[in-house]
Parts: C-alpha cells; structure tokens; sequence
C-alpha cells in the first residue's frame, strides 16, 4: 500500500515548499560551479578535460544512483531519504570547500552526487502522492520555477563570493542552504513510502555507474588522444557492452529496478526522450558560457553571474506560462513549439562572432530560456502523468536517470567538441612546446600564458578559436533541438497532460500486476 497525503489536505502546500527549497538547494548548486571553473582553473591549472571532470563527476554518480534513490525512498521511506541525501551532499560541499587540488574536488562532487541523486527523484515522487491530476501541473510547474530560481542565484551570489574570497566559498554556501531543506522536509514534508516497491539491486547499479562512468572518460579524453586511439575505442566498448548488460539483466528480472515496461508507453518515452534532449543542451550551454563571459568578453565572476539573468529570466517566464498554453492547445504542439524555438536560440548563437559583444549574446540567451521552459515542463508533467501511484518512486527516478545521463554525456561530448575545435584553431606559433601545450588546454590557461610570455596575439587567437568552437556546438545543438522537434510532432500524444488520460493507467499498471503473480 502507498501511504499517501489527501489531494484535498491542506498541508499539501506547505509540504511542496519543503520540496522547493530541497530543489532549490540543487538549482543553485547547478550553476555556481560553472561561474566557479574558469577561476578554478586558473587557481588550480585544471585544463579543460579536467574541468569537465569536475563537472561530470557529480552527474555520472547522480545518474548511476538515481534508480537505486527512488526506489530506496518508495521502500523506507521518501522524507527520510531526502534529509539523508541532503546530509550527503553537505558532506560532501564542506569536502569541495577543503579540497587542496583537482582530484579531491572531483571526489567531493561525486559524493555531492551521492547527496543529489536521493534528492532529486525523490522530492518528484512525491507530487502524485500529494496532488491530484488536476492540481500536479501547477505544482510541477512550481518545483520547475524553484530549481530555475536557483540557477540564476547561484551565478551571482558565487560571482560575488568570488570577487571577495576564494574558490571554496562556492561550496561552503551549500551549508546554510542545506541546512533550510532539511529543517523543511523533517517539520513540513509527511512520510510516503511503498514497501511493495522492487528491492535495490545492487549489479545493476554497478552496471550503471560502470557503463556511464566509461562513456564519459571515453568522450572526455578523445580529444587529447584522438578517436581512433584503443584506450579511447576499448572504454566505449566496454560502455557498450556494460549497459547491454544492464538492459539484459533488467528485462530478465521479475522485479526489475530499471522498469522497462515504463518505456513501452509512447508518452512516457517521447516525453522523456525530449526532456533528455533539452538536458543534453543546456549542460552544454551551461559548461561553455562562463568561460566566454569571462575569458573572452573580459568580465569577472559577478558580471558573468548577472550575465547569465536573461537565459535564467526567460526559463522562469516559460516554466510558469507553460501550464496555461498547454491547456489550451495540448502538449505536443507546445513541445514541438519549445523545441523548434530552442533550435532557433541555438541557430542564432552559432552567429555569434569576436566582436559582437554582450548584447547578442543576451539575445539568444534569452530565446533559449524561453524555449528550454515551453519544452521541458510539459515533457517532464506528460512524463510523471504517466506513472502509476505505486511505481512513482521508480518511474521518476528513470525519468531524472536519462535527465542526468543527457546532461553527464552533453558536458562530455560538446565539451570534447569544443576543446577539439579551439585546439585546432588556436595559433601557438612560436611558443615553447610546453607553453603551447598549456594555451592548448583551455582559454583561460592561453591568456595566462599570453600574460606570462608577452606573446603578442595569444589571446586575440585564443578568444577568435574559442568563439569558433562555441559557434560549432551551438550548431550542433540546434541540430539536435530540430530533430527532437520533428519526433515530438510525430510521435508524442496530442491530448493535455495535466493528470494524463486515465485510460493510460490501467495498462501501465497491469506488467507490475503480472510480476507479483
């Protein structure tokens, strides 16, 4: 039996601004780090394949244990979960804060990983044990507008503590706000839980995190070492072939914590197909903006923060809007639409050129939050309407476990992409080999090599390969926003998604029905 919170209970509210201010602990950790890298990078002579570790660490741990989170929180409890994954992830910011190089940043970001991946799917798999159909739209759109708000906070309040103090500052911010959920969830959240849930099966989340943990190494040093390199071809192999294994084994399992069946649901899986995408392309966006803002237009981490408002000031307008557009012409068109714009954001992005400044940059930023919002929030309501009550613990964390395999793999791959063609322009001619290797790395390490060596033109050649590169992603962002919409125009169901058609839930319902036989 899933113990749940009447929809007409009046404590439903204030248990949802429990779960805003969980989400919101994670929207405003989204985002501090990317405004943090360059300054890091600098401080600790991170290249750019070790600033996406920093980055990736916490997003392959996130995704790998995400399934395992949900379902942990169906059987024992989901209030209880949520404090324990918030202690977690102040454990491991207070870790970040201390770290003396690299490796230990990276090791804290994957135990802040630990932290967020039983937050996450968590404080989702709560809304349809607290709303009805009716009222879970505007909650998720309120749960969206939380983790948005925290993104634009978290570039200028870590801007500000930048300019003032040192990089760890970053991470010590955490504390207080951690300390805000936790107080929200243990006096205003009650506890929900389905002790008839699938046990965590403990291969197949090794199979998860082995798999994504060998695709991301595999992207991140192709760069460096080429595509065709056998270290490179042998760990996207054994990706391969991990999460075959994986997929096999869940398909097999009477019980399977990776539910596959959720996935022969066409709503479920176009819905979560496209919030995937949209992830995919704001990790991206997110990863290579700060060090155009900084490095390249020249402005310190606060002005990079409040540079960062119109894509941030565009998603909020989007994700509160969203719910009333969708009623009233139903979430594919509104999808699509979202997709199409996004496309156009990014198309209009790959324009930009050395001198165009900061008001282009605004421009674009500000479409692409506006089509990021109309997309990902009907994608991601169509999505939980979808799940049955009793399997919303496992079907929100396969939701959010594709969600973050999209942003791991986006930092990854256009991160790769953009270190490549910024290599490949940049002009070293000149240069001590080991001096050219630096300036190789990332722009940041190439204007501290034009400061150190007086070399006359590095860093006009560094910020002309860099705006090439970011030109070369954005088209491929776009490529992808444009696909993604034609998928979503053909395959995705027309009808509202608010509550989802109830016909669906029956038929949803009976493979879980047939393995308790």
């Amino acid at each position: 039996m899933v113990t749940t919170t009447s929809g007409s209970d009046p404590r439903r509210w204030w248990a949802l601004s429990a779960l805003v201010a969980s989400m919101l602990t994670l929207g405003f950790d989204m985002t501090i780090l990317n405004v943090a890298l360059p300054t890091m990078a600098a401080d600790l002579g991170a290249a750019t394949g070790e600033q996406q570790w920093m980055a990736d660490a916490y997003v392959v741990v996130f995704a790998a244990l995400m399934l395992p989170a949900g379902l942990l929180g169906d059987r024992f409890g989901r209030r209880l979960m949520l404090v324990t994954g918030l202690g977690i992830f102040l454990a491991g910011s207070v870790v970040g804060a201390l770290a003396p190089d690299v490796a230990w940043v990276v090791a804290a970001r994957a135990v802040m990983g630990v932290g967020g991946a039983l937050v996450m799917p968590l404080a989702l798999s709560v809304l349809p044990s607290l709303f009805g159909p009716d009222e879970r739209s505007k909650a998720i759109g309120v749960m969206s507008a939380a983790s948005a708000l925290g993104m634009p906070l978290g570039p200028i309040l870590g801007g500000w503590l930048l300019d003032h103090f040192w990089w760890g500052s970053v991470f010590l911010i955490n504390v207080p706000m951690v300390g805000i959920g936790i107080t929200a969830c243990l006096f205003l959240l009650p506890e929900t839980r389905d002790p008839a849930s699938p046990k965590v099966d403990t291969a197949a989340t090794a199979l998860i995190a082995a798999g994504l943990g060998a695709l991301v190494y595999a992207i991140i040093e192709a760069p460096t070492r080429g595509w065709g390199d056998p270290l490179v071809w042998g760990f996207l192999a054994g990706s391969a072939v991990l999460l075959a294994g994986l997929v096999l084994r869940e398909r097999r399992a009477a019980r399977p914590m990776l539910d596959m069946e959720l996935l022969r649901h066409r709503g479920f899986l176009v819905n979560t197909l496209t919030a995937t995408l949209v992830t995919f392309v704001l990790a991206g966006l997110l990863f290579l903006l700060p060090p155009y803002l900084q490095a390249v237009l020249g402005h310190d981490a606060f002005g990079t923060g409040l540079r960062l408002l119109p894509m941030m000031a565009g998603l909020m307008v989007s994700a509160r809007c969203a719910q009333p557009v969708v009623a009233r012409f139903g979430p594919r068109a509104v999808v699509t639409c979202g997709l199409v714009v996004l496309a156009f954001a990014a198309f209009l992005g790959s324009r930009t050129a050395d001198g165009s400044g900061y008001g282009f940059t605004a421009l674009w930023l500000t479409v692409t939050g506006l089509g990021f919002g109309f997309a990902v929030v009907p994608a991601m309501d169509g999505a939980l309407a979808a799940l049955p009550a009793e399997r919303a613990g496992s079907g929100s964390g396969l939701l959010m476990t594709l969600r973050q395999v999209g942003s791991a793999v986006g930092i990854a791959l256009l991160g790769s992409l953009l270190a490549g063609v910024y290599r490949d322009r940049l002009d070293v001619s000149g240069l001590p080999a080991r001096a050219a290797d630096t300036a190789g790395e990332s722009v940041v390490a190439a204007h501290l090599v034009a400061e150190r060596t007086g070399t006359t033109g590095l860093a006009a050649s560094a910020n002309s390969a860099y705006v090439q590169g970011m030109g070369v992603v954005l088209l491929v962002c776009g490529v992808a926003a444009l696909v993604a919409a034609l998928l979503t125009a053909a395959f995705l169901p027309g009808t509202p998604s608010a509550g989802g058609p109830e016909s669906d839930r029956p038929a949803m319902a009976e493979p879980e029905a047939d393995a308790r036989q």
